[in-house]
């Protein structure tokens, strides 16, 4: 590929930042976190070495995440961030700005968009194009948007839930839900609050939910040992916990999803409604890895559910393809600059 033409696709996610490069595909996948020096202001780490910091700093560094709910609640980071991780992904020095493309939440207000393309431009891209999730995570999940036929994802990330259906290209009925991969940890930093007397960090809840973690209850539970500081004590203490505490522990969340879905369901026309029960909904996002979260939305609206392949990497791999093939992608692009 000609040094001249450099296109980048990224996922600007709340918890993940995906980059993914044409014909070579991922070459990114780091958490959305930016250390910086509260004396001088300066970005000291970004990424990985940024998360190792999250809860480990001392009173002169702050890491924090600089997007909220799937949008830039710290604009400055947020081009800081974004520069990091174009310079990465080029491999440091180099002569022509990239033109770049984001995946934003469908749901997403006209000055938060503005908020990503000036982020972007800011962050030496030579141009921005902007797409939707739903219809980002549809294209990475091999479904065909174009068809005149409806279809339905579900992208759980971390900040938000975006469910949409899409027929010709187009999002039909959508919603976009502020629930995510961050709600569940908190929740379960709150359960082992609550029911142990413990209290956990945001990284050992996150490390909870991926080792034992589901969204219907399991007859032989996985157990996990935890640690953290007694909330009486102030000492260090061990407790065990198993899948059905985070069942318990996420339940509000998982509601919240589900009312989502069924309104979305709800406000399909009934030509597209037919096609989504016998096509079935699609999940991707990380929130799909939750186990049994397909049986779940079954179970609750009577539409089979399938988890797509490599579901973390869906949004980054549909925005690279639709950076690839801007012309054909055009009326599902919502805004360039």
């Amino acid at each position: 590929m000609s040094f001249f033409s450099r296109k980048i696709a990224i996922d600007l996610g709340t918890t993940y930042t995906l980059v993914h490069l044409p014909g070579k595909g991922i070459v990114i996948n780091e958490p959305s976190v930016v250390a910086i020096s509260k004396i001088d202001k300066k970005v000291l780490a970004v990424g990985n070495e940024a998360k190792e910091m999250l809860g480990r700093t001392p009173d002169t560094i702050v890491a924090l995440r600089p997007l909220k709910d799937g949008v830039i609640a710290d604009y400055k980071t947020t081009e800081a961030m974004l520069r990091y991780f174009i310079n990465k992904a080029l491999g440091g020095t180099r002569f022509f700005r990239p033109e770049v493309m984001i995946a934003v939440p469908a749901g997403i207000t006209s000055t938060e968009r503005r908020a990503v393309i000036e982020a972007t431009l800011q962050a030496s891209a030579k141009a921005a194009y902007i797409i939707k999730e739903p219809i980002a995570a549809a294209i990475g999940a091999n479904i065909p948007i174009g068809s005149a036929s409806g279809h339905m994802i579900i992208d759980i990330g971390g900040g938000t839930s975006e469910i949409a259906v899409i027929s010709l290209g187009g999002i039909v009925a959508n919603t976009s839900a502020r629930i995510g991969g961050n709600k569940f940890d908190y929740a379960i930093q709150e359960y082992t609050k609550k029911k142990y007397g413990l209290a956990i960090g945001e990284r050992t809840a996150e490390d909870i939910k991926i080792a034992i973690g589901s969204a219907l209850p399991i007859d032989e539970p996985m157990t996990m040992n935890v640690r953290g500081r007694d909330m009486l004590t102030g000492l260090p203490r061990t407790i065990i916990v198993d899948s059905n505490d985070i069942v318990a522990a996420i339940q509000d969340e998982l509601a919240g999803i589900i009312q989502a879905v069924k309104s979305v369901l709800q406000e399909t026309p009934p030509e597209l409604s037919a096609d989504v029960i016998d096509k079935g909904m699609v999940f991707s996002g990380g929130g799909a890895l939750l186990r049994n979260i397909d049986k779940l939305i079954t179970q609750e609206t009577g539409v089979q559910s399938y988890i797509a392949d490599e579901p973390l990497l869906c949004v980054a791999k549909g925005t690279g393809i639709a950076l690839e093939n801007l012309e054909s992608y055009k009326r599902s692009l919502l805004f360039s600059s």
